[in-house]
């Protein structure tokens, strides 16, 4: 019997939110088509995963046994996945490298350069990640080793070595009051609504708005975005403030947005993250040195 492992994961979120809006909200689906999807599921294991009422979704006897062993049916998968990317990857003596937005700052061609230094004949691959995966690329096997924002989820599950950390800005609409500020605190910035990353990217999202740094208020969520230029975009339209790393004001400066210094928050870090997978790959063991080497 073939079943779409996308299926599966569907599956799983409706499991975890009992609820399918909720699910379908966390998917970025209707809710019409998440219950589509899980109807399909239903339909190729030939058995009803969940009792459908107003209270409700809840898992069956077949709907439990399921949620109890998918997570490894998919995470082995993945792994199978991961190794075969990565097979192919070596054997074109390509390094698959994830990054967000500004990946390790100015110290990121330093490291590309002591790393082709290092290993001649091998080429770094840089691929830029949205901001709905901070992992960025690394929990779908699409990179071979990651330059990541900490904390974000899963990192738990992987190798990650800090290489440097650097302090939280503002940005602003280059109208707002504070925006002629020198210097903000944080505290200030508690009342206004956010640009948020997506609700799926869980603790990261939940750092960039510093929600456990607000004296127990919630945050205010003025609009979602998942790109820099979008991100920008929202801030210039006047939609949120946010919060960013300071060498955003360098790679990021344009016409309507504000970068202004914080006090009250702690800072960002950047690190170098890769699967335990790789722990005895020289080639890539080479690169989170030069990672290290070349950051401080």
């Amino acid at each position: 019997m073939d079943v779409d492992t996308r299926l599966v994961r569907y599956f799983l979120i409706v499991a975890a939110e009992g609820n399918l809006t909720r699910a379908a909200e966390r998917l970025y689906l209707s809710q019409p088509a998440l219950t589509k999807q899980i109807r399909r599921l239903e339909t190729q294991l030939g058995v009803r995963l969940f009792t459908r009422s107003r209270a409700g979704m809840a898992l069956t006897e077949a709907g439990r046994s399921l949620a109890d062993g998918a997570p490894a049916l998919l995470a082995a998968c993945d792994e199978v996945v991961r190794a075969t990317k990565s097979a192919a990857s070596r054997a074109a003596r390509v390094l698959r490298v994830g990054f967000l937005a500004s990946a390790a700052n100015e110290a990121t061609s330093d490291i590309v350069a002591a790393f082709t230094r290092l290993r001649p004949g091998w080429r770094v691959e840089m691929r830029q990640s949205s901001w709905s995966d901070p992992t960025a690329g690394l929990a779908e096997g699409e990179v071979d080793a990651a330059l990541v924002r900490l904390p974000f989820p899963g990192q738990e599950a992987l190798r990650v070595v800090v290489l440097f950390s650097e302090p939280r800005w503002a940005a602003l609409p280059s109208t707002h009051p504070l925006a002629a500020e020198e210097e903000i605190p944080f505290s200030a910035l508690w009342d206004e609504p956010f640009v948020a990353a997506p609700q799926e990217t869980g603790v990261w999202r939940d750092y960039w708005l510093a929600a456990g740094e607000r004296d127990g208020r919630a945050p205010r969520v003025g609009a979602v975005t998942d790109h820099p230029d979008e991100w920008l975009q929202a801030i210039a339209n006047g939609y949120g403030v946010a919060l960013a790393p300071a060498s955003a004001a360098r790679y990021y400066a344009r016409p309507g947005v504000a970068f202004r210094p914080l006090t009250g928050v702690s800072p960002s870090r950047c690190g170098v993250a890769w699967p335990p997978t790789a722990d005895a790959n020289p080639v890539l063991q080479d690169f989170v040195r030069c990672c290290v080497e070349h950051s401080c």
